[in-house]
């Protein structure tokens, strides 16, 4: 196994829980280690810091595993991911859920890892070169340990050209017909396509808000807006709202989210194709409002040196949300940026409320559920966020 060293006291984040080393930390950068490998890294002094995998192609250049020296292999794997499973069943009876984040990468101690587990099938995404490597490692664990009806690798994020691997989906375990999934979340259920939803199949990170908007959506004309398969919507009308009008670009997800209306018996909805943006401004040239807003757009930004243009169109969204809300009504609100902080969020929606005029009350603030933890010694961990607000004229 192929050893590498840290620079003078480059060694000390590491000593504090983070699992990255970043490759201007290292004393030198081999070029002829390939990406993916499992190494030793060590302190300038020699002292072990633990085996992890190792990428000259990526400026996190080396992700920890271990810091015993254990390797990846098939035990590793196992009680690894059984330790993740433990976790979950504490958090999510049974009866309360059968889709949950199985492993969120740094957070369950496998960096660059992501398993999404929905009824009997799980969906894999590699983030690093390393784990990308061990995928059919992971594949046959979890075959062992569950007997999964699939198994389905979604490797389509674009962070994956960050560690200069391709982008591809692929059924490994299962048939076609596997990939479609009913799920159930606290009374409510969904129809999943693995293989065409969004990343894994279905944002599970939002379960907790989408019950707290339940709350706000009495009696309300509400707006769910970059719906996908319709999670806010749908929850808006079994919290009672009067009506629902869900906006995506994608006719697959709102075809996918009529379906979900239809399978929980929710109707007094409509579908609206088209870019969000526009068609948000067309509803306000229209002079329609509504007593619930709900944003919850991708991404703005997968790096830092887009963070201005991210929080310019996040003030731009939330203006434009603000305007299609009644007075003393609602605006729910999400962020799904990691390098948007939360502070620079909601500064951005605060500016947004000055130039529309619109004086807001923070009702409610929450992060990802408990199934996607967060290492304090790793911010980059925390990624989400969301909001509500009570909206009131000036």
């Amino acid at each position: 196994m192929h050893t590498l060293h840290l620079k003078p006291r480059e060694h000390r984040r590491l000593f504090k829980g983070h699992l990255w080393c970043f490759s201007n930390e290292l004393r030198s950068v081999p070029k002829d280690i390939a990406a993916g490998e499992t190494v030793r890294l060590y302190t300038h002094e020699n002292n072990l810091v633990g085996t992890g995998f190792y990428n000259p192609n990526s400026l996190i250049a080396f992700r920890l595993l271990s810091r015993t020296g254990d390797i990846p292999d098939k035990p590793f794997f196992s009680n690894t991911i059984n330790r993740a499973l433990d976790l979950r069943k504490k958090i999510y009876p049974d009866h309360d859920t059968n889709a949950f984040r199985l492993v969120h990468g740094e957070s369950d101690g496998l960096p660059g890892l992501v398993i999404d587990k929905f009824n009997t099938a799980f969906v894999l995404q590699a983030y690093s070169a390393g784990m990308d490597r061990h995928l059919p490692l992971v594949a046959d664990v979890l075959r062992e340990l569950y007997n999964p009806s699939s198994i389905i690798v979604r490797n389509e994020s674009g962070l994956r050209e960050l560690e200069g691997l391709p982008l591809y989906k692929n059924m490994v375990h299962g048939s076609e017909a596997d990939a479609c999934q009913v799920i159930h979340d606290t009374g409510l259920r969904y129809t999943v396509n693995l293989l065409e939803g969004h990343k894994t199949g279905f944002f599970l990170d939002q379960r907790n808000n989408r019950r707290m908007v339940r709350r706000l959506a009495g009696g309300a004309e509400t707006l769910d807006v970059f719906t996908s398969d319709g999670g806010f919507g749908i929850n808006a009308l079994f919290g009672g709202a009067t009506s629902a009008t869900m906006i995506d670009i994608s006719r697959s997800a709102l075809e996918r989210a009529s379906e979900n209306a239809a399978l929980n018996d929710l109707s007094n909805y409509s579908l609206i194709e088209g870019d969000a943006f526009e068609v948000m401004k067309q509803l306000d040239s229209d002079k329609k409002r509504f007593d619930l807003v709900i944003l919850d757009p991708p991404s703005f930004t997968k790096s830092r040196k887009n963070l201005p243009a991210a929080l310019h169109a996040y003030k731009k969204l939330n203006r434009l949300g603000l305007r299609l809300v009644k007075n003393s009504g609602f605006l729910a609100t999400a962020s799904c940026s990691h390098h948007v902080s939360e502070d620079d969020f909601l500064k951005a929606i605060f500016q947004a409320s000055l130039s529309e005029k619109k004086h807001l009350r923070l009702v409610y603030k929450s992060s990802q559920p408990a199934d996607h933890p967060v290492l304090l010694s790793m911010p980059e961990t925390q990624y989400l966020k969301f909001v509500c607000f009570y909206v009131c004229d000036l």
